[in-house]
């Protein structure tokens, strides 16, 4: 199962709910999380932001949750 499917099926959201945090559209994200199209950067960081967890975590290169720690910036979700 794709990372982004676990995360947002484990909050018990619909690929709606996170387009909509994302502005934009429900397909597009589906790309996103089916793999068929690569999430630009600021995308894939409010992603681990919204669901405290790291990049690594989402991109499958980790197993660990748990976020890195985080610097405070003003551009968070």
């Amino acid at each position: 199962m794709n990372r982004l499917k676990e995360v947002r099926e484990k909050k018990e959201l619909w690929q709606k709910d996170i387009a909509d945090l994302l502005n934009i559209t429900q397909q597009q994200y589906s790309l996103y999380e089916t793999e068929k199209r690569i999430i630009p950067l600021p995308i894939i960081k409010k992603l681990a932001n919204y669901y405290n967890t790291s990049i690594d975590y989402l991109a499958g290169l980790t197993d660990e949750e748990k976020p890195y720690p985080r610097k405070e910036t003003k551009n968070e979700i």
